[in-house]
């Protein structure tokens, strides 16, 4: 794959000094769903923001498609489709006009077929003719989606595409963002759902006081930096952990009816064996054992934490 937006040492001060940005470098390849991940005031939308064109930035190069950003402005929005976090949506037009109106903003010419098709792989086309103002707050989700996709483009931006959106409606945006990408489209959300990350992205990246952390595939992440935690529940409760299994860095957990211990899954032992030999040595009878996969979530958590050490 080849990268369709390119960032090369973006940085962006507000005034006041506020370094939002600080000299982020990032490839985003044709075709793949990157997730940004980040807490609020992270840097994501301004981001977004600066790579749409929506703010300027303080330094650094952008190019979409090839086209530098501020030079070549025109040709690289027209690549781009936006679906902000706010809602902004004209609230007495109806569905159908609002999409057709929005295509010929880019000089695009009429295209009915084309309309009727993101109006019904957004679930819209029954909603062509009413006025959107009568919509629920999902279904006005939609239709900014569907401007956003009325001009054909090759990259769409996503900031927050689920918020405030019920789960059944949650799945149902993800399955068209699926199909958004087996079209080629070119997919970077930012969300705060990290199921959503975890389900659509093929890469994730993780910001946070304006620096890009990391940048990488969702699977290899989680296995690199993923953690099993095994638990032992005890046949009887105990009041501290022996000597040889805290040296371990085994806890207590459960009001003393459990031990906990977490290991490393990319590691060639994991020293289960040998602490399953430790608590029988103990004296200390098993109930009953399981594993826990730590998820994309506690991996964020860890590494924002790192990163405000």
């Amino acid at each position: 794959m080849s990268s369709i937006v390119s960032v090369q040492g973006l940085t962006k001060v507000f005034p006041g000094g506020l370094k939002a940005l600080k000299g982020v470098d990032l490839e985003i390849e044709e075709g793949e769903v990157l997730a940004l991940l980040g807490p609020n005031g992270a840097g994501k939308t301004t981001l977004i923001s600066i790579i749409c064109g929506l703010t300027t930035m303080s330094g650094g190069r952008v190019t979409v498609g090839g086209h530098e950003i501020t030079r070549d402005f025109r040709a690289a929005r027209e690549l781009i489709g936006l679906v902000p976090q706010e809602l902004h949506v004209e609230g007495f037009e109806k569905v159908i006009n609002t999409v057709r109106f929005t295509r010929g903003l880019f000089g695009k010419k009429p295209d009915d077929a084309l309309i009727e098709q993101i109006l019904m792989d957004l679930a819209l086309w029954d909603k062509r003719n009413e006025k959107i103002i009568e919509l629920s707050g999902g279904m006005k989700r939609r239709v900014m989606i569907a401007k956003a996709l009325a001009h054909e483009p090759r990259v769409l931006f996503l900031d927050e595409p689920t918020a405030g959106v019920d789960v059944e409606l949650r799945q149902s945006m993800w399955q068209v963002m699926r199909g958004l990408k087996d079209r080629g489209v070119t997919i970077i959300l930012t969300t705060h759902y990290i199921e959503e990350a975890e389900a659509m992205a093929d890469r994730v990246g993780v910001i946070n006081h304006g620096e890009l952390l990391l940048v990488e595939e969702t699977g290899p992440l989680m296995t690199r930096m993923g953690r099993k935690t095994l638990t032992v529940d005890l046949s009887a409760p105990i009041d501290a952990v022996p000597g040889p299994l805290a040296a371990r860095g085994v806890e207590l957990g459960n009001g003393g009816t459990s031990l906990v211990y977490t290991y490393d899954t990319a590691a060639e032992q994991t020293g289960i064996t040998d602490l399953l030999s430790d608590i029988r040595e103990a004296g200390l009878h098993l109930a009953d054992l399981h594993t826990r996969q730590s998820s994309l979530e506690d991996i964020f958590v860890d590494l924002v934490n790192g990163s405000t050490r």
